[in-house]
């Protein structure tokens, strides 16, 4: 048997292995212009992350405005069940955007960690999701990452199992994952040094969420982010900021077997 044929099969099996799931069903909008992040404190720390995400987006299209185009609304602790979908989505509920193209939704972190947790966010996410199509919008949903020491929820293979949640959801409503969780995991496995998480062992840090924003961008736009000079004004330097942008690439392209092309 070929040697390099042997090589791929072993990739993509361990590709599958860290997936669980099958394979994501994808469904992007072509570069949508207005997006909508639902979430909590995992979104709002280190100046927001829509506010990263949308800088990386204005250096990308050089006519995009983020300001006028991506909004937030977080509400700390909270799970999907917590959050007015349906009233967040009506036009210029939130400053003058008559429509969102795009609503991400992240979910609680722990709703993925027992068969309760999970039944409440597939309820909630499919309630939430068919709002938001209803409303001729499109969904995605943000695959949170897994606590670190010394946080007491710590187990192992924690990303596993929140990976397979969110892909058995968002298979289910036909919806893109955004693998968030996934590339912090693989930037742990690459460089077990890196600090991604708040001393807490749950929030992300800055450099957390710089890698959270540069895989929403790759997985929104089908865009590598690797080449990207933002930076938050100079706050992460060139060495993580090259790692981090290159872990997204990798994360997203795995998550969607863009391998396999």
């Amino acid at each position: 048997m070929n040697f390099k044929f042997i090589i791929s099969l072993i990739l993509l099996f361990s590709i599958q292995a860290v997936l669980g799931e099958e394979n994501p069903n994808i469904k992007r909008i072509d570069e949508p212009e207005t997006i909508l992040f639902i979430g909590n404190s995992y979104l709002y720390y280190n100046d927001s992350l829509h506010n990263h995400f949308k800088r990386i987006v204005e250096e990308y299209k050089s006519d995009f405005d983020g300001g006028a185009s991506v909004k937030s609304s977080t509400i700390g602790g909270s799970r999907l069940k917590h959050h007015d979908v349906e009233r967040l989505i009506q036009p210029k509920a939130i400053s003058s955007i008559d429509k969102f193209e795009l609503v991400i939704l992240q979910g609680g972190s722990s709703e993925p960690l027992s068969e309760v947790s999970r039944k409440e966010f597939s309820y909630f996410a499919k309630k939430h999701i068919e709002a938001i199509k209803k409303n001729e919008s499109e969904a995605a949903l943000y695959m949170t990452h897994a606590y670190v020491e010394p946080h007491k929820r710590t187990m192992k293979n924690q990303i596993g199992l929140i990976s397979d949640t969110y892909t058995k959801v968002g298979n289910e409503n036909q919806v893109i994952v955004i693998p968030v969780g996934l590339a912090f995991d693989l930037a742990y496995r690459e460089n077990p040094n890196i600090k991604l998480h708040e001393p807490d062992g749950t929030h992300p840090n800055l450099l957390g969420t710089y890698l959270a924003a540069c895989t929403v961008f790759a997985s929104i736009y089908d865009k590598s982010p690797i080449g990207i000079e933002y930076d938050y004004f100079g706050a992460i330097n060139e060495q993580d900021r090259q790692f981090l942008q290159r872990i997204a690439d990798e994360a997203t392209s795995n998550y969607f077997n863009k391998i396999l092309n």
